[in-house]
């Protein structure tokens, strides 16, 4: 049965005022406005846009009252997929920096993925239409891709490659600095191949297989991914990263099944997701080369993104 909801993009600028509440690990205070300066990671907290300093991800955050199943900021932007209510269908809005909406957009299926490019100028998001799991069979997903500056909006990545399996299926969208090169996850077949695409050519071409949820680095030199095990999704995914130019892969630290779209906090630092037993999700760090020990970085959080 396929599901209706809310998917948003909504934007976040370091440096500016916004209506929150700060919570502690301890007491909670109150207060009308906070500004945000130095260097913040916007998280989630409870399906509520949050940010923490990035020198102590642990402690107070600044809470929102923004509520998203999904978010992602960069550039000053901030992609947010909201949740459905009894009585709305889903959108994707766009906000600017104190949490007004520039634009909402109508969209049908179960919020997946956000991303915005550096500039905050590109916006893209994933659904799931039917299914819930990539591991599963027979899911289906849908991945856009807005232009913030023209309005342009391509509703489906299957607009681009209208020649194609009837199996096909994009998801986890990430821009390069251009605004204009971005890379995905195609499925066809039963693998999993990372796509380059090109917005203004209306292009894309497959580049390396078993590669899904992509974040490209800062530098734009490596790929962050989840790599099905043997091939296949059943087993679980490895957090690796992909050399663009050598094609090396590196598997991270991190050993159990990672299902999320990794976000560099910097070139040589991975943050993602992770659910526990009962249900929570905190955000995790690890570093990209392989080396270290993934440990918390922010408890009861998801959808990391650096400011």
């Amino acid at each position: 049965m396929k599901i209706v909801i809310a998917v948003v993009s909504a934007v976040l600028l370091a440096a500016v005022a916004i209506g929150y509440t700060k919570l502690n690990a301890g007491p909670k205070a109150t207060a009308d406005s906070v500004k945000v300066t130095g260097q913040q990671l916007m998280v989630l907290s409870n399906g509520r846009l949050s940010t923490v300093n990035r020198q102590d991800p642990g402690g107070p955050r600044d809470i929102t009252d923004q509520r998203c199943d999904r978010a992602y900021a960069s550039g000053g932007t901030i992609a947010c997929l909201r949740p459905v209510g009894a009585l709305k269908a889903g959108e994707l809005a766009v906000l600017d920096a104190n949490l007004k909406e520039q634009r909402t957009i109508p969209l049908t299926g179960f919020p997946n993925r956000a991303r915005v490019s550096k500039s905050g100028r590109m916006v893209a998001w994933t659904l799931f239409v039917d299914g819930h799991s990539y591991a599963a069979n027979g899911f289906s997903t849908s991945a856009g891709i807005l232009d913030t500056k023209t309005g342009t909006l391509v509703r489906s990545l299957e607009e681009l490659t209208p020649d194609q399996a009837t199996d096909t299926n994009y998801w986890g969208v990430t821009f390069a600095d251009d605004d204009n090169r971005f890379y995905a996850t195609m499925s066809t077949g039963g693998h999993r191949f990372l796509i380059e695409g090109d917005f203004a050519a209306r292009t894309t071409k497959q580049l390396f297989d078993n590669v899904e949820c992509p974040s490209l680095s800062p530098n734009g030199k490596r790929i962050a991914y989840k790599a099905a095990v043997d091939g296949d999704p059943q087993k679980g995914w490895r957090l690796s990263v992909l050399d663009l130019d050598t094609k090396k892969v590196t598997a991270t630290a991190e050993t159990r099944s990672v299902d999320d779209q990794p976000a560099w906090l910097d070139d040589h630092t991975i943050a993602y997701g992770m659910q526990r037993s009962d249900g929570v999700n905190d955000v995790w760090a690890v570093p990209a080369d392989g080396t270290g020990t993934p440990s918390v970085l922010v408890p009861e959080a998801n959808s990391p993104a650096p400011l």
